[in-house]
C-alpha cells in the first residue's frame, strides 16, 4: 500500500494527506452505515464478517471506505485496501495480505499481532466478478475469524452468497441511496453555499453525492448559474457548465488534459501548454475538484465522468481536442524516449490509453488492469515454466520452438509473473538476423516471417529484423489479459532499442480476427505469410521502419485516429429517440454484446443501448451495465430445464464467464464439437428471441437483474 499510513489514510504532510483531510470535513450523512461499521469493530463476536455495500456509481461508495478506512485505523486494526480497477486475479488480492492467510490444512496465520483486527476493504468489486466464486469460497475463509471485510460494488451480491447457508448468518447487504435531504443540506452549508441556494440544489441533485458536489463546483464557479434550466441529463449538463464556467483558459486546457491522460500530472499541464498559469496552481486545482482522484502519480477524473467529460471536449470543440491530444501525446512520447526499464513501461502505458476511446483504434485490451502490470525480464529458471505455458495452449511443436529460441536468444523472452513468482504469461521477441538460416528455417514461424521480409523488401547489411514469436497467457491465451497488454510495451522498448531496425513483425493466432486492428495500427497483415504450428493457422503482421520511423508511426495513429472517429461530432448525431433496429440488425447486435460482456469500453457502443429495450428501463437500469444485466437475465431464463441445460451450459462457458474460443470452450465442455456448436447456435437463439419480444414489447415483465453466478 505505497503511500498510505497503517490507517490505510494519505501520509500526512502530502498533497494526499491534505485533500484527504479536505474530503473528510465534507463528508455527511451516512450515519446508519457508520454505526453499523462501528458496533461490529467494537464487538468481540460482531453479528457480520461481511458487509457488502452497493449503489449507483457516483452514490458515494468509496467515500463511504474512506470513512470506514479511518475508524478502523483509529479501532487500531490493519486495514488493507483493494481497488477492483487493480485487481487481474487472484494473486493480486493474495500479494496484499501476505502471511495473514490461514495454510490450507487448518495452521494459524502469524503475521498479525494477538488481538489485532484486519479490516479488507475491497473497492469497484463489480470488475472483480470473474472471482467472485475465489472470493467467497476460497479466500475469505482462509482470513482470520476476527476479520471484517467490506466490499462497495455497483451490483448487490450475487445468489450464492445468500444460498450458501455459512454465509448468509455471516453476511449484511446495504443498499446505498442518495443522501437525505438534512444531510445533503449540511454538506452545502459546510461548502459555503447561501442557504436561500439549497432547494435549487436539491431539486436538481436529489442527494446523489457525486451530482451534489458538481452542482456546488458549478455554484461556486459560477455563483449567478440559473440551475433550474440545467435539463435532465444532470451529470452530463453539468460537466458542460464546468467547463465552461472555469476561471481562466487554462483552466480550461488542464481539464481537457486529465480527460485524456491517463493521470495528470504539473509536468503533462506544463508540456501542454498552460504557461500562462503556474502549473502548481493549475494542479491543485484539478485536485480540489470533486469529480477528481488521487492517483499513484497525480490525479485522473473519476470514472462515472471520465467519458462525459472526454466527450463533452470532442463535440465542444474538436480542433481543440485534437490539439490536447497531439500535446498529451507528444508529451508521452518525449517521456518514452528519455526513460528506461520500468519508468519507460509506464510512459508507453500513458501512450497506449491515450486511444482507448477512439474507434479506428480500438484494440482487444484489459483497460481495467491497464498499467499496472508490467513484464520482466526471464530468467534462465523461467525457461521449463515457459516451455509448459506455451505446449498448454498452442501443442508440444510450439512448445519444442519456443524451447529452440530460449536456447538461443533467452534475451528476448518476457515475463508476467504472478505472486511468488510464478509465470501468469509470456512474450517472447526475436532478432531474426542475429539467427542462423538454419535456427530460422527449425521453426515454421520464423522461417515464414523470413521468406515474408526476403520476398519483400530485404534487410541490408547491418539492418536488423524482430519478430515477436510467441504470446501466451496461462488464462485467456491471446484473449485481452495483462500478457496481452504487455506487448506494446515489450515491443516498443525493443524497437527503441535497435539501431537500425528494418523490419518488426508480430505472430498472432486466428489471424482474420486481428486484420482490422493492425491494419489502423500500420501493422498490416503479411499477405501470404500464414503458417500452421500443429494444427493451428498463424498470422504475421509487419512494419518496415525504414519507410515509417516510430515517432512517425504514433503520429500517423493521432491523426488518422482523430479523423476517423465518429465521436468527434456534435451531439445532434445521437437521436435522442430510441433506435429501431431491424430484426437482423438486432439479432448481430446481440450476439456482438455476449463477445463484449467483459469489455464495458466495447459494451458501450452496442447499438442496443438506444433501443427501447434498454431506454425504457430508465436511468438506473439502462446503459452498458443495463445490457449486461438482460443479457444474463436472457440466459438464466434456461434455467430449471433439463432440456435446456446444454444450451445454458454452451452459453456459460463460451460468453457469460469469459470470452473464449468455441474451440477451448467444448474442451472445456467435454463435447464433440459438433455437439457444442449446435447447443451454443440454440442458446444464442433463444437469447435473442427473449430480448426480441421484450423490445418489441409483446412479452415485457419486470426481470430479476441480479446477474447469475458463473
Amino acid at each position: 500500500m505505497e503511500g498510505m499510513t497503517g490507517r490505510g489514510d494519505p501520509s500526512p504532510g502530502t498533497l494526499g494527506g491534505l485533500l484527504a483531510a479536505r474530503r473528510r470535513m465534507h463528508f455527511v450523512g451516512r450515519a446508519a452505515e457508520l454505526d453499523l461499521f462501528e458496533s461490529a469493530l467494537e464487538a468481540t463476536e460482531p453479528d457480520f464478517r461481511l458487509l457488502f455495500v452497493h449503489g449507483p456509481g457516483g452514490v458515494g461508495k468509496s467515500a463511504l471506505l474512506d470513512e470506514y478506512s479511518s475508524l478502523a485505523g483509529d479501532a487500531g486494526a490493519r486495514v488493507v485496501r483493494l481497488d477492483g480497477r487493480q485487481v487481474a486475479g487472484p494473486d493480486s488480492v493474495l500479494e496484499a495480505v501476505p502471511g495473514m492467510l490461514h495454510p490450507p490444512d487448518g495452521e494459524a496465520a502469524d503475521t498479525l499481532h494477538a488481538g489485532t483486527r484486519l479490516v479488507l476493504l475491497l473497492d469497484a468489486y463489480e470488475l472483480m466478478t470473474h472471482l467472485d466464486e475465489w472470493v467467497r469460497d476460497r479466500f475469505l475463509p482462509r482470513l482470520p475469524a476476527a476479520t471484517i471485510t467490506v466490499v462497495a460494488s455497483r451490483q448487490p451480491p450475487r445468489p450464492e452468497w445468500r444460498a450458501n447457508a455459512a454465509w448468509s448468518g455471516l453476511l449484511r447487504v446495504v443498499s446505498l441511496r442518495n443522501l437525505e435531504p438534512d444531510d445533503a443540506r449540511v454538506y452545502l452549508q459546510r461548502r459555503g453555499i447561501a442557504e436561500h441556494r439549497h432547494v435549487a440544489a436539491l431539486a436538481l441533485s436529489h442527494g446523489h453525492p457525486l451530482t451534489l458536489s458538481l452542482v456546488v463546483d458549478v455554484m461556486v464557479r459560477d455563483p449567478d448559474v440559473e440551475l433550474a434550466a440545467v435539463p435532465a441529463d444532470v451529470v452530463a449538463n453539468l460537466l458542460r457548465r464546468l467547463v465552461t464556467g472555469v476561471p481562466t483558459p487554462a483552466h480550461r486546457r488542464a481539464l481537457e488534459v486529465s480527460a485524456v491522460a491517463r493521470t495528470t500530472t504539473e509536468s503533462l499541464l506544463r508540456a501542454a501548454g498552460v504557461e500562462a498559469e503556474d502549473p502548481h496552481d493549475l494542479f491543485d486545482w484539478l485536485a480540489s475538484l470533486s469529480v477528481m482522484e488521487l492517483a499513484p502519480q497525480g490525479v485522473s477524473p473519476h470514472d462515472v465522468v471520465r467519458d462525459l467529460l472526454d466527450g463533452d471536449l470532442r463535440w465542444r470543440d474538436p480542433e481543440g481536442y485534437r490539439e490536447v491530444f497531439r500535446a498529451v501525446r507528444a508529451h508521452a512520447m518525449r517521456e518514452v524516449r528519455r526513460t528506461t526499464g520500468r519508468p519507460q513501461q509506464a510512459a508507453i502505458a500513458d501512450l497506449k490509453f491515450l486511444f482507448r476511446n477512439l474507434r479506428s483504434v480500438l484494440s482487444p485490451v484489459a483497460w481495467d488492469d491497464w498499467g499496472e502490470h508490467y513484464p520482466d525480464r526471464a530468467v534462465a529458471a523461467d525457461r521449463t515454466d515457459i516451455v509448459r505455458l506455451v505446449e498448454s495452449a498452442e501443442g508440444g511443436r510450439s512448445a519444442a520452438c519456443a524451447a529452440h529460441w530460449f536456447d538461443r536468444q533467452p534475451g528476448g523472452f518476457h515475463v508476467i509473473r504472478r505472486t511468488g513468482g510464478s509465470l501468469r504469461g509470456v512474450v517472447a521477441v526475436l532478432d531474426l538476423t542475429a539467427a542462423s538460416p538454419e535456427e530460422r528455417d527449425a521453426d515454421p514461424g520464423t522461417a515464414a516471417a523470413w521468406r515474408f521480409v526476403e520476398g519483400t523488401a530485404p534487410a541490408r547489411v547491418g539492418e536488423v529484423v524482430t519478430q515477436c514469436r510467441f504470446t501466451v497467457d496461462a488464462e485467456t491465451y491471446q484473449g485481452p489479459s495483462p500478457t496481452l497488454n504487455a506487448v506494446p510495451i515489450v515491443t516498443m522498448q525493443r524497437q527503441l532499442s535497435t539501431p537500425h531496425l528494418a523490419w518488426d513483425l508480430v505472430t498472432l493466432a486466428d489471424p482474420d480476427h486481428w486484420d482490422e486492428y493492425f491494419a489502423a495500427a500500420d501493422l498490416p497483415r503479411a499477405v501470404g505469410a500464414d503458417f500452421v504450428v500443429g494444427g493451428r493457422r498463424f498470422g504475421l503482421f509487419a512494419h518496415d521502419f525504414r519507410r515509417v520511423p516510430l515517432e512517425a508511426v504514433t503520429v500517423r495513429w493521432t491523426e488518422r485516429a482523430l479523423a476517423d472517429d465518429a465521436l468527434l461530432l456534435p451531439p445532434a448525431a445521437a437521436p435522442s429517440e430510441p433506435l429501431v433496429l431491424s430484426h437482423g440488425d438486432f439479432e448481430a447486435a446481440v450476439r456482438q454484446a455476449m463477445k463484449d460482456l467483459h469489455r464495458p469500453e466495447l459494451l458501450k457502443r452496442n447499438p442496443l443501448l438506444r433501443t427501447r429495450l434498454v431506454t425504457a428501463r430508465g436511468a438506473t437500469g439502462g446503459g452498458a451495465a443495463g445490457l449486461a444485466e438482460l443479457v444474463h437475465a436472457a440466459a438464466a431464463s434456461l434455467d430449471g430445464d433439463p432440456r435446456t441445460d446444454g444450451l445454458r451450459r454452451a452459453l456459460e462457458v463460451t460468453y457469460l464467464r469469459t470470452y473464449r474460443t468455441q474451440e477451448s470452450a467444448a474442451a472445456i465442455l467435454g463435447l464433440p464439437f459438433s455437439t457444442y456448436r449446435r447447443h451454443l447456435r440454440q442458446g444464442l437463439q433463444r437469447v435473442v428471441t427473449w430480448l426480441w419480444e421484450r423490445e418489441l414489447g409483446t412479452a415485457w415483465t419486470e426481470v430479476d437483474t441480479t446477474w447469475p453466478g458463473d
